[in-house]
């Protein structure tokens, strides 16, 4: 009787595990132009960390229509429209760009930004070309997770230290450590996997 009993408890949690990670959204990497294959690598190592269900695509062109020549800035809004039809309702995208990309903001037209995602959402877009060269590396990981949790339903946060954290025209990913502790809550109801 003993014997039933665990391996009824063990089909049960098993089947509970794989059910949470069913529910978790498939997070595609979808690097553009020049991104460095290696730089795309990187974010989905670490991506995995927090969702196992990801994937990277090769790299493919800016859509048409999205580059703007007179500021050498591809338009975010033009970008993440694109990459929204090219997932299904169970995915979200992410762009990787090494280009300067702008969208429009506080009557600015061509506002150059580091990210834009939609709120909530299937797609995103992040781009290193404002970040710091000291702690690029760091600071891009850090605004992907940020447009992420837009993606998922996430405001931006009046917590200095959270990731999300609206930068408001300057750099501050520096004094963003993590998720503060509400949007870790939200998040983890997504099902991300957080400390």
């Amino acid at each position: 009787m003993n014997k039933l009993i665990l391996i009824f408890l063990l089909i049960f949690f098993s089947c509970q595990k794989a059910k949470v990670e069913r529910n978790s959204k498939v997070i595609v990497i979808q690097p553009l132009g020049n991104f460095q294959s290696d730089a795309a690598q990187e974010v989905l190592e670490k991506i995995r960390e927090i969702n196992p269900n990801v994937v990277l695509r090769k790299s493919i062109d800016f859509p048409l229509g999205s580059y703007y020549k007179p500021r050498n800035r591809f338009r975010a809004d033009s970008i993440i429209k694109y990459l929204k039809s090219q997932v299904g309702t169970d995915s979200v995208i992410v762009g990787l760009s090494s280009k300067d990309i702008s969208t429009t903001k506080n009557g600015h037209q061509y506002w150059g930004i580091m990210g834009l995602g939609y709120h909530p959402g299937s797609a995103c877009v992040v781009s290193d070309f404002r970040l710091s060269d000291k702690n690029k590396k760091d600071q891009f990981y850090k605004v992907v997770l940020h447009e992420l949790g837009h993606t998922e339903g996430l405001p931006h946060c009046k917590t200095k230290t959270c990731l999300m954290r609206d930068a408001e025209g300057g750099n501050p990913i520096d004094e963003e450590k993590n998720f503060c502790e509400n949007c870790t809550f939200f998040l983890k109801s997504k099902n991300w996997k957080l400390q």
